[in-house]
Formats: C-alpha cells, sequence, structure tokens
C-alpha cells in the first residue's frame, strides 16, 4: 500500500473510532473540541507526504449554486448589492475571474453534476426531448452525478433548491432521474424550473411531490423558497452530523434566486427603495470602475456597449422597483449562505468544508410578464386547498389564495401576486462589462463567480487571491473526485460511463497553474464558442459568422480579429467541430450544418411554404416577412388542448399560431410588444383547416375551415426580420407568446402552409 493511501486510511479510521468513543462520555462541545483535536494530530501526520498529496480527513463539500445572476452582482466582484457573506468568503479564500458555465439552467446543472458537456449527459437543451442522443432533456445513465460518485468513497450525500435534470417531474412519472435515485439520501427542492417563491411548482421532499401547506417536515410561519432551501439545506447538515458524525459529506444547494419572477420578502425590497432611482447607466460604470480597483478588469478593457435608454423609459417607477426586487432577492440569497457558514462552524465542519459558489448562466433578457397579458386575468377563482398542487403549466398561475398571478407595468413585482422579469437593461448591468446575456455563449451568457473556501485547504497566504486560470463546470466533479480520494469508474453495474472532462482545481488553492491540455467548449441554442488559451472563437446562431478575440486584451469582445487572423481561426473552428463531433453536439436537433455566413435579412424569395409537422427553417430559409401581410394554414387531424401549430421569430419579432386550452390563437412580436388575438369558443371536432391571417393594416383573422372564430387587430406586419427561425408544431429558442419552451402541440398536424403577399 502506498504511504499516502494508508495514512488517509488510518487517519480516517482513527477519527471514526475516536469520534464514536467521545460521543459516549463527552459532552458536545468537548466532543467537538476531541474531534478537531484528532483530526488535527491526524492532519499533522499528513503533512509527512508531498505537498500534492491528499489531506488525512477527507473534506466535506459544498457546492452553492444561484440562478440567472450576473458576473458583477456580487460585492466582491464589483456590485453595489450587500453579499457580505459571500464577499467574507471570497476574503479568507479565492475568486475566480475566468470560470464558464454553459448560458443556460438545465445544461449548466447536468454539466456540474455530471462532470460532462451537457450533450454528454443528454441534456444538450432543455427538459424536453429532441428525439436525438445528446438531446434527450433527461439526465443520462451512462453519466455519474458528483453525489453518486462520491457514495463510493464513503459520502453522504443532501440536495436542497433546483433540480431540472429530468423532463419526468409529475406525481405518477418515472422518477429514476429524481435526486434520491441519482445519489442523494436527501432531497428537498423543485424538479422543476422557475416558478413562484411563495408557493412553488413541483415542490418535492425526497420522492414525494408536496405543497408549502402540506410539508410533514417544514412549515414556517411564512414560506418563502429561498429561505426554505436554506433552512432544510441546514437541516441536512445538522442531522447528519448526529447520525454520521465521522463521516464527510456533499452538500448541493441550488437557489433559484434571482430566477424571475421577481419575487422577495417586503423587508427585503424596503431597503433597496431608491437605489436605482438614476437608471441604468450609473449603476453599470460604478461597477466598472469597482472591478478595475478590485482587480477583476484591466483598465485597458473597453465597457461593452449599454443595453437600454433610462430617459425612454415610461414608467421609471416600475422599472427602478424590478431593480430593487432582484437586488432584494440576492440579499435574501446572501443571508442564507451566511447561516450555511454558521451551521458548519457549530457543527466543527466549516475548518475542512471546501465551498463553492458560482451561478447557472448570466444575467437574463427575457421579456418573462413585463407586459399585461388580458389572459392572465383569471375571474371567478377559489383559494386552493393545502394538498392542491400548484399546475405544471405556467402562466397564467393563480395565488394559493385565490388571487390572479398578473404581470406588466400595472403590477408592482415583489409579491405573490405578481409574474414579472427584470428585463434586458438590467440584466446588461448584471452582466457588466460583458456582452449579450442567459441563452448566448458571449462572455456575458457563461461567465460565472466562482469563490472556493476551505480554511484546511487554502493557504492563508492564498486568501483574497485572484485565480485567473479558464475554468469550466466539468472541473468540478474532477475536483471532488480529487479531493475526496475517490475513485472515478469507467464502469457500473454494467454500464458503462463516460470518463470525466474536466481537471481538478487543486492546484489552483496552492497558487500552481491548471494543467488544462483541452480547449474549453460551448454549444446552446447553435450559439457555439471555443475557448483556447487566451483566444476565443464564438458564433451566435447555427450560421452565425464566427468571432475571433483576445481575451487577454478584449475579454469584453469589443474588436473582432476573425478577418486578421483567418489561419487560427481554421485551427479553431476545427477543435470545435472535433468536440462537437465527439460529445454529441452534432447532429444538432436546431438545424445540419454551421458555420455558413448569416444572411440577414432572409434572402428567400419565397412567397408560399408548403410544411409538415417536425419542420424547422433557420434564418434565410425561413419566410421573408418583414413588412409583408401573411396567411397561415394548419390541417390538424387529431386535436389537443394547447400547443404551438407554427411559429416564427421570438420574443423581439415573430409570430405563433397556436391553441390553448382549445382555444386557437395568433400572438405577434412588434419590437418585442406582444399582442394575442383569441378565439372564445375552443375547436370542436377533427380534422379541421384552421387558418390565421395578418393583413397589411393588421386586421387579423381566425378560422376553422370557413367559419370564423376570432378578429381582432395587432400593430401590423412584422417591422423586422425574426433573427430566429421557423418551426411546426413547437416553439423553441426564443419564444413568441407567452407560454413555456417549447409548448410542443400534442396532437397531430397534417399539411401547414405559410404564403405572404
Amino acid at each position: 500500500m502506498h504511504a499516502e493511501v494508508f495514512i488517509r486510511s488510518l487517519c480516517q479510521a482513527a477519527t471514526a473510532t475516536a469520534a464514536a468513543d467521545a460521543r459516549t462520555w463527552l459532552p458536545q462541545r468537548k466532543r467537538r473540541n476531541m474531534r478537531n483535536l484528532i483530526i488535527g494530530i491526524l492532519t499533522g501526520l499528513a503533512g509527512l507526504m508531498p505537498l500534492t498529496g491528499r489531506c488525512a480527513a477527507p473534506p466535506n463539500i459544498v457546492i452553492i449554486l444561484t440562478d440567472d445572476m450576473g458576473w458583477s452582482d456580487l460585492g466582491c466582484y464589483g456590485g453595489e448589492i450587500r453579499t457580505p457573506n459571500l464577499d467574507a468568503l471570497a476574503a479568507k479564500g479565492l475568486r475566480f475571474t475566468q470560470f464558464y458555465n454553459t448560458a443556460r439552467c438545465c445544461p449548466t446543472r447536468a454539466s456540474l453534476l455530471t462532470g460532462l458537456y451537457p450533450h454528454q449527459a443528454n441534456m444538450g437543451h432543455m427538459t424536453y426531448d429532441g428525439k436525438q442522443e445528446g438531446y434527450g432533456g433527461d439526465l443520462g445513465r451512462d453519466c455519474l452525478t458528483i453525489a453518486e460518485v462520491l457514495k463510493l468513497a464513503g459520502y453522504s450525500a443532501y440536495m436542497s433548491g433546483k433540480w431540472h435534470v429530468t423532463r419526468f417531474d409529475g406525481p405518477e412519472g418515472p422518477k429514476d432521474n429524481w435526486p434520491r435515485q441519482r445519489g442523494f439520501d436527501r432531497f428537498y427542492g423543485t424538479i422543476k424550473g422557475g416558478g413562484s417563491f411563495f408557493d412553488p411548482t413541483t415542490l418535492c421532499r425526497d420522492n414525494t411531490l408536496i405543497t408549502p401547506l402540506n410539508d410533514p417536515e417544514y412549515r414556517p410561519a411564512r414560506f418563502y423558497y429561498t429561505d426554505a432551501i436554506t433552512d432544510n439545506a441546514v437541516r441536512f447538515i445538522q442531522e447528519h452530523r448526529r447520525a454520521r458524525p465521522a463521516q464527510p459529506f456533499f452538500l448541493y444547494v441550488a437557489y433559484t434566486a434571482a430566477h424571475w419572477p421577481m419575487h422577495a420578502l417586503p423587508e427585503d425590497i424596503a431597503r433597496q427603495r431608491g437605489r436605482y432611482d438614476a437608471g441604468y447607466t450609473p449603476v453599470r460604470q460604478t461597477r466598472f470602475e469597482r472591478q478595475k480597483q478590485l482587480g477583476l478588469v484591466p483598465s485597458t478593457w473597453e465597457l461593452s456597449p449599454q443595453a437600454g435608454e433610462w430617459d425612454k423609459v415610461e414608467n421609471k417607477e416600475w422599472e427602478a422597483r424590478c431593480m430593487e426586487v432582484y437586488a432584494a432577492m440576492v440579499e435574501c440569497m446572501d443571508r442564507g449562505v451566511g447561516r450555511l457558514v454558521e451551521a458548519l462552524r457549530q457543527q466543527g465542519d466549516l475548518e475542512n468544508t471546501l465551498i463553492l459558489y458560482l451561478q447557472d448562466n448570466g444575467g437574463c433578457a427575457e421579456n418573462m410578464g413585463r407586459e399585461d397579458n388580458p389572459k392572465w386575468h383569471l375571474e371567478g377563482i377559489k383559494p386552493m386547498p393545502p394538498d392542491e398542487l400548484q399546475p405544471n403549466i405556467w402562466p397564467p398561475m393563480r395565488t394559493r389564495d385565490g388571487r390572479p398571478v398578473l404581470g406588466g407595468p400595472r403590477t408592482m413585482p415583489g409579491g405573490p401576486e405578481s409574474y414579472i422579469g427584470y428585463g434586458q437593461a438590467w440584466a446588461n448591468v448584471s452582466n457588466t462589462p460583458f456582452r449579450e446575456y442567459k441563452h448566448w455563449v458571449h462572455e456575458g451568457g457563461i461567465s460565472t463567480p466562482l469563490i472556493a473556501h476551505w480554511p484546511r485547504g487554502i493557504p492563508a497566504s492564498r486568501h483574497n487571491s485572484l485565480v485567473t486560470d479558464p475554468g469550466h463546470l466539468v472541473d468540478l466533479m474532477a475536483t471532488c473526485v480529487d479531493l475526496a480520494g475517490a475513485t472515478y469508474p469507467a464502469e457500473l453495474q454494467g454500464r458503462r460511463i463516460q470518463p470525466m472532462e474536466g481537471i481538478s482545481l487543486r492546484p489552483a488553492f496552492a497558487g500552481q497553474p491548471l494543467p488544462r491540455k483541452q480547449p474549453i467548449f460551448f454549444e446552446h441554442e447553435g450559439n457555439r464558442a471555443v475557448r483556447d488559451g487566451r483566444w476565443k472563437l464564438v458564433a451566435k446562431g447555427p450560421k452565425g459568422n464566427w468571432e475571433l478575440y483576445d481575451m487577454e486584451t478584449d475579454r469584453t469582445e469589443t474588436r473582432n480579429l476573425a478577418e486578421h487572423q483567418p489561419e487560427r481561426v481554421k485551427a479553431m473552428v476545427a477543435q470545435w467541430e472535433a468536440y462537437a463531433k465527439r460529445a454529441r453536439v452534432l447532429p444538432w436537433i436546431w438545424k445540419p450544418g454551421y458555420g455558413q455566413p448569416a444572411t440577414t435579412p432572409s434572402s428567400n424569395r419565397k412567397l408560399r411554404f408548403d410544411l409538415k409537422a417536425g419542420d424547422e427553417l433557420y434564418d434565410e430559409e425561413a419566410p421573408a416577412v418583414k413588412g409583408r401581410s401573411l396567411t397561415l394554414e394548419v390541417r390538424i387531424t387529431e386535436i389537443a388542448d394547447q400547443g404551438v401549430l407554427v411559429s416564427q421569430g421570438g420574443s423581439a419579432h415573430g409570430y405563433s399560431l397556436y391553441v390553448r386550452d382549445g382555444r386557437p390563437a395568433l400572438a405577434t412580436r412588434h419590437k418585442g410588444k406582444l399582442s394575442v388575438v383569441s378565439a372564445q369558443a375552443p375547436l370542436a371536432k377533427a380534422p379541421v383547416t384552421l387558418s390565421a391571417s395578418l393583413r397589411a393594416d393588421g386586421l387579423v383573422t381566425i378560422k376553422a375551415d370557413d367559419q370564423v372564430l376570432a378578429e381582432g387587430r395587432v400593430p401590423g406586419p412584422l417591422a423586422e426580420q425574426p433573427v430566429d427561425g421557423l418551426q411546426v408544431g413547437r416553439d423553441i429558442k426564443g419564444l413568441v407568446g407567452d407560454y413555456p419552451e417549447p409548448f410542443a402541440f400534442a396532437g397531430k398536424i397534417g399539411a401547414v402552409v405559410v404564403e405572404l403577399k
């Protein structure tokens, strides 16, 4: 047996034995002191090993993930939002300045948990089945979670918060990809993604869906999901130490703050009042200057372009309130981190616990709830009984006490009756100083803080240091395996397991460079990138032009060098292609082919398009709808209550013919403004030919065969050509309507015709 393995085994055995003996005759405080003394002595033995050897007692590992936050939101990354607890962890730990996520929630969670790129974990997009390997929307069986691997090394594992790596989230559906079946001993949280902070959708304890009112183990006087995540995580820490005093644990805390809807507690909102009344630019400029002072940003970098003009904002009080609530959500989350740290300290675990904090994507520019929608104004609704689950499709929604949940400037964000996002301009502030947002793989979409705190493993001389080496989510599995002394299996229970993609971050803790041999790769919704040393190649959409940036001199991506270095571009494209073929990215569900120059607006001169279910047309193949009236005809052979029939475009410009509650509707987007014309009665029978026409004067007519079902007006034909393509039977990427992605039609579609005039 190697000396390192022998000493580590001796340390673990002695620690467990001594702790068990002490438990029988010492009071709790002295037991803790005795345990720490024993571990300290044994750690001294471990000092006989080389610097790169493992600690005597493997550390507990806590990973904290937050949702839809930007790189600059924390105080220690330049923000004005008060985050003293995370700032304190950074002050006595490390901050990574070039750490990356995958630009979207589901892929990030899959990559974090498995140490693989998202497509390898079967989560290349979101939680729906793309009918293709890599895009199944359900965590793969040829990968393992950190919890599953660490369990093999003797760890216990717990999770509190958002899961969102399975498409099966109903009470009666398969649960083989719920947390308890993927290595976690206990779970409290939500299986699905975004939802109310006061009454979450798919709230779950272990394997049972619950509500805040019928949870048998946790019923606070005032339920707020961020606090609930913290409370249950603290409880898991305490219960673990009572039941397994010598066993290390892994804890995954996945907050939903600060994902829309902007929900916060009244007292937290009150503390922000007036902080954002001056608008976007002053906050963004102040953050940028603060980042320079902290050494996060070189003084030579340019600030990326500003989004939004405060002078043109009509309802400034409402717009400022959006950011106030966002900041309140972040501050509450930070308090929760402080309580987690205190719980670790009280249990005697803080010294030998590695805490990692990071975010799942950049700030979110989506328009959710930023316009009033008549369909959200539900009438005649009643309070929900304690056992009734919130519907798994939203919006529209209702509060548990029987009120409609509304959006738009007439509804102030913050309370349970609101469902509002903070919008593109504030997301631009969150992502200071970078370009783009969640969804995209420019720096604003994929850059995350990473704070590492581990008193026993990070020397005091390294405290408050910056790590500038690039890192990625895939490195977290490798780090956990390394520090735990675990063995990552090539096969488990007869299943072949894909090898890890990342590298351990341990060298950075000691001030050594990360020995990365391969570039870091990205793909989401056809947006793609490769980061190789100081160089980054990036493109928007499957046919967007490749852009080349020098990350040392221009990480804000303001000076595209692709034309000046064609050979480097060619070499990096080849790197990305090799990764994409190896890692199940290609052939992707967006469209075969990539890298060809995009044509804007659409160069397609066709006036008639004959389509069928499942068809997709990307950019220049899609109808050239700018300024043109159009007619849509869809032959429905089997009726369903909901789903998109045909859509083109996204949240800025586009149209969508869809069915909700059996009633057909046509939605349009004109410069982001949503307009909807909807029938009052549901479709009666099938087969039926459903048609919708949009005239030059904005008149919309919806018919079933020859019967007029609805007429109404929208602002007119689309003012711009959509950058998103056309899909039959679903709406992916940017969403036209106020429905969840992909809102696939559950019935059967025959022939589809799109005709322009």
